[in-house]
């Protein structure tokens, strides 16, 4: 017998006799082999995330304008029978709604009209309403939904528009043939929303020669260029009183000669238009007529004339 069996056998004995066998304690497991730890490069430190620094982007702001800006007083002005964009519906707007229309016709490119957008206000003699109408003209178009209207003062020897619309007299178009301002810095922003304005400037005894420049070409280029949407419409002086209205007239697409119904004769009209033959277009504007039946006064309007 296996000696281990005979020991298991004496101590089964004992405990039968009474002995008591302290139980033997158990054997501790042999430790888990564990691999010993092989060293490793510690691990490379992330590149730490490209800081972007946002710029901020201002809110859009509506385009300021660059050179002055007026404010119109227009219910003076309405008060003297200028139309002005608020005002309800009368007889002088309806009458110089169709005066304008065929003047912007004949701005439109696809007229074949040579600077058709270039259209100057004239008459033969002072006082006959030629200012009346140039800025009823100017106020009228600038309410129309796809033009803006620059109006130029070019009565340079009187000029009366600031007058009119009570404003100071300020730099203008004869500072710019000379060189003595830029455009920018001159062209006048007023509260009528599509209505620019640009007065005639300092005075000059050398002001025909200056309208007949070169540099005056390439102003009235720019004026009717920079902006396809703009109508340019000139408040000139009297054709048979000075020589800068003759002058004007050659640079011009469209002519607007006014005709005081009461008060300018036949012979005037005929010589003053026959200064400026070279321009296109020229459409007669009657001042002053009588309504038929009415005593009031009114406007009519027509091409060409005739005896």
């Amino acid at each position: 017998m296996a000696l281990i069996e005979q020991a298991a056998k004496r101590l089964e004995e004992l405990r039968r006799a009474g002995v008591s066998i302290p139980e033997p304690a158990p054997r501790a497991a042999p430790p888990a082999a564990v691999a010993p730890a092989t060293p490793t490069a510690p691990a490379a430190a992330a590149p730490p995330a490209a800081r972007v620094t946002p710029i901020p982007v201002p809110a859009a702001r509506p385009r300021a304008p660059s050179g002055p800006t007026v404010q119109l007083d227009l219910a003076r002005l309405a008060s003297m029978g200028f139309i002005t964009p608020d005002m309800p519906r009368s007889q002088i707007a309806d009458e110089y709604r169709v005066i304008k229309r065929p003047l912007i016709a004949n701005a439109s490119p696809s007229s074949g009209i040579e600077n058709g957008s270039l259209i100057m206000v004239t008459s033969s003699m002072p006082a006959e309403g030629k200012s009346f109408s140039a800025v009823n003209l100017a106020m009228s178009m600038a309410m129309e939904m796809n033009r803006t209207v620059l109006l130029v003062d070019a009565d340079v020897a009187r000029p009366s528009l600031p007058r009119t619309f009570d404003i100071p007299h300020t730099p203008g178009l004869l500072d710019v043939l000379g060189k003595a301002a830029d455009l920018s810095q001159v062209l006048t922003h007023t509260n009528v929303e599509k209505l620019t304005y640009l007065s005639s400037g300092r005075h000059d005894a050398r002001a025909t020669e200056m309208l007949a420049s070169d540099a005056m070409t390439e102003l009235l280029t720019e004026l009717r260029t920079r902006y396809p949407d703009r109508i340019v419409i000139f408040d000139s002086p009297p054709l048979l009183v000075t020589t800068e209205a003759r002058v004007l007239a050659t640079h011009m697409g469209q002519i607007v000669f006014v005709v005081d119904a009461e008060r300018t004769l036949q012979n005037d009209v005929k010589r003053a238009l026959a200064t400026i033959e070279a321009c296109p277009v020229k459409l007669l504007v009657l001042n002053k007529a009588r309504t038929a039946g009415q005593g009031a006064y009114g406007y009519g309007y027509g091409y060409g004339y005739g005896n």
